[in-house]
Formats: C-alpha cells, structure tokens, sequence
C-alpha cells in the first residue's frame, strides 16, 4: 500500500510518501509544497491544490493520511490554514483517494508509543522506523512521513471503517 502523509499549511504544506507491505514500512520520498509570501491567499490555495494534483499523479497513493488541526493560540493563523487543509481535502477526494485523517495525539502515538512525546522524539523514531541515514528535512516534510506512518500501523486495525475516515467511536 502506497500511503502519502500530509501536514497541513499554507505558507508550507509538507508532505511523505511511504510504502507499507506485510507490516513493513520504506521509505519513497518526502517534502515540501510552499507558496509565496504576500500574495492572496486564493492564489496560494490555487497553488496547493494544483501541486496536491501532482503529488498524487506521481506517486499514484491508495491511501491519505492528513494530520488534524490543532488550535493553540493564533486563531488568524489556524483559519489559513484550515482553509489550507480544506483546499487539500478537496483535491484528494476529486482525485479519488481515501482520506484517514489523524490528531497529533495519534500520531505520536503511533510512531513513539507516547501520545504525549516531544517532536524530536517523533522525527527520530521516523528515521529509526524506516531506517533513514539522516532524519527527514524540513520538520513539515517530516512531520508528513510520521502521519504516513500512522496510517501504516493503523490500516490493518479492524477499528478502521471501510472508505476512509478513522473511527473515533468502538
């Protein structure tokens, strides 16, 4: 299975692509979406939509894994970017790909063992997981391989609903 991960943004979008078979995990490649500074923010979304288009026609995914927001204090700030991740819902969706979406809390979860873990902690535990020379660069790229990597270690769990979308509820 093909997974690409996305942390959502608008001025940076990061994204990684993994392949997971048989509970192993490799790595394909990871990076960056970024749009201009001091340009309208449709044109930026325009750009995110476009280039999620070609993300998915290279790397052709059965899966997306998008990370949810998280509201911490500048609220101007967190609706850019949940206009963002609606941007990038929209074209994943248009593309047909299945979208699992995941709380910070899962993911570290899923790659740390501790919902709780500091980031460098998760950034490691991505490199020592696909077994990576160098962590991957920049944080939001990162970021996007260990919410891949959720969906990795979450897809073969029966609390998964059919058609995407993780169930909260048992």
């Amino acid at each position: 299975m093909r997974i690409l991960g996305i942390d959502p943004g608008v001025a940076t979008v990061g994204f990684g692509v993994i392949d997971s078979e048989r509970g192993r995990q490799s790595f394909v490649r990871c990076g960056v979406i970024t749009t201009p500074a001091h340009t309208p923010l449709s044109s930026r979304l325009d750009r995110i939509y476009s280039d999620m288009g070609e993300l998915v026609s290279t790397f052709r995914p059965d899966a997306a894994a998008v990370e949810e927001l998280f509201f911490n204090t500048n609220i101007t700030t967190g609706i850019s970017v949940a206009e963002g991740r609606g941007v990038i819902l929209l074209a994943l969706f248009r593309a047909g790909v299945p979208i699992f979406e995941y709380t910070p809390l899962q993911v570290k979860q899923a790659v740390v063992g501790y919902g709780r873990a500091e980031k460098a902690q998760v950034i490691d535990m991505v490199r020592r997981i696909l077994n990576l020379s160098a962590t991957p660069k920049p944080d939001d790229a990162a970021d996007a391989v260990a919410i891949a990597l959720c969906h990795a270690r979450s897809a073969t769990s029966q609390l998964l609903r059919q058609g995407g979308n993780v169930c909260t509820t048992i």
